[in-house]
């Protein structure tokens, strides 16, 4: 009897993803752990492991196709004992799909990781989602409702949009956040013919860009938003940086400024740790982060991606260096995983190799505050009594006004700046 190869979870409010690639063909013999198919989802790009041993008789899936958790990839005719070598396992049973977990202790953990010795029967007490059409389930995430408290009136239980709507009428009222905005909403207003003007083309949103439209819209008009701007004089850290760069990259990494802000900002995190929280307007609370997980904006083909450094107060330059380095490049190669986009607590986004002279980030939600960074310039400015050209770092910090006042934003970001002047005080205040 053929096994079935399932699509697990992949992660926190993960329900699909878009096949890149298949990594498999029929008659190929598997193993269990090995991945058989790349799925991009609105987060990453990420490997799919089979959950047995055999051999591939049937691929339900193309390249581009959409498919939804626990839809089926391909079948497996199982290896019979006689066939197995030595040390392994026969394979009894389908298992049930593997769930990858994420880990503050080992945030590389990737999802083939996850897949348990085959010697284990994984169970899955997660409940099944219930019996609802995609548009249904899109619907309800758009109005805030989590399905699995709505009671379906169609066969077999079915929930349809009327089941949604009813069920969010029957909520009593409360202070929350929005939703996060679907980009299909965002569009709703009506285009012109464009082809009227000339030729067009039109061509699909990637889900990453899909992703991002979403979130950041939510964002900029769910958040309040303020941005504080200030400069610092960056001329000793850049001599020092240089000084040390040949160290770092003796360690497989690259000293750049973004590496040394990591170190910085993890240490005003911790003096300031307003910043480092999280509001929840539901239950009308703020919720204290006892760890310091930084986020860095990553500019790639496929679109902005953020990986996460985590325990970045807990590690020094040159770690900081090499593992910003490391998740820059996979981020680039479209192989991070899911867990190393997760959990950060503030962001940084540094356009300064780009160019600009200042911009306004938009709040990473639900985080409370991002740090934007751009070009240096050498200026004359006043030292001393006299004017000497210096190297200046434009800085500008939005913030959740709901939890940020003003003068705490100023408080911070001129602590940053003065940390970039004068280093030592790393070790002076942290």
């Amino acid at each position: 009897m053929s096994e079935k190869v399932v699509l697990p979870e992949l992660g926190e409010n993960i329900t699909s993803g878009v096949v890149v690639s298949i990594l498999v063909k029929v008659g190929d013999r598997i193993e269990a752990g090995q991945p058989v198919v790349e799925i991009e989802t609105d987060k990453a790009v990420v490997e799919v492991p089979s959950d047995s041993h055999g051999t591939v008789t049937e691929i339900y899936v193309a390249v581009g196709e959409e498919i939804r958790v626990g839809g089926e990839i391909l079948a497996l005719d199982p290896v019979p004992t006689s066939d197995l070598r030595k040390g392994e396992e026969p394979v009894t049973e389908a298992k049930a799909p593997s769930v990858p977990e994420s880990s503050v202790e080992q945030p590389e953990t990737k999802i083939s990781e996850a897949v348990p010795a085959q010697s284990e029967v994984s169970v899955d007490h997660t409940p099944p989602p219930p019996p609802a059409a995609p548009s249904v389930r899109r619907f309800a995430r758009e109005i805030g409702v989590d399905i699995r408290r709505v009671k379906g009136s169609g066969p077999g239980g079915r929930i349809s949009v009327e089941d949604v709507k009813a069920y969010s009428r029957s909520r009593p009222t409360r202070v929350s956040t929005p939703p996060e905005t679907s980009v299909s909403r965002q569009e709703a207003v009506s285009l012109p013919d464009f082809s009227r003007f000339g030729n067009v083309q039109r061509k699909p949103m990637s889900m990453v860009r899909r992703k991002t439209a979403a979130h950041l819209s939510t964002a900029w008009t769910t958040i309040p938003q303020v941005t504080q701007f200030d400069r610092a004089d960056m001329t000793h850290l850049e001599l020092f940086r240089k000084t040390h760069a040949g160290r770092v990259e003796a360690e497989g990494g690259k000293l750049t400024l973004t590496s040394i802000l990591l170190k910085i900002v993890a240490a005003a995190l911790k003096v300031f740790t307003k910043f480092n929280c999280s509001i929840d307007m539901e239950n009308e609370e703020i919720i204290i982060k006892e760890y310091v997980h930084i986020g860095v904006a990553v500019d790639t083909q496929h679109g902005l991606l953020v990986p996460v450094v985590r325990d970045a107060d807990r590690k020094n330059l040159i770690t900081l260096s090499t593992e910003l380095t490391r998740l820059a490049e996979r981020a680039r190669a479209r192989k991070l995983s899911i867990e190393e986009m997760q959990g950060g607590n503030f962001t940084i986004s540094n356009l300064g190799g780009i160019g600009g002279t200042a911009f306004t980030p938009i709040v990473n939600a639900p985080e409370v505050a991002i740090l934007g960074v751009s070009r240096t310039q050498s200026e004359p400015v006043m030292a001393d009594g006299r004017i000497e050209t210096r190297l200046m770092l434009p800085l500008s910090l939005s913030y959740d006004h709901r939890l940020i006042d003003g003068a705490d934003a100023a408080r911070f970001l001129k602590w940053i700046a003065t940390a970039i002047e004068q280093p030592l005080l790393l070790s002076l205040e942290n």
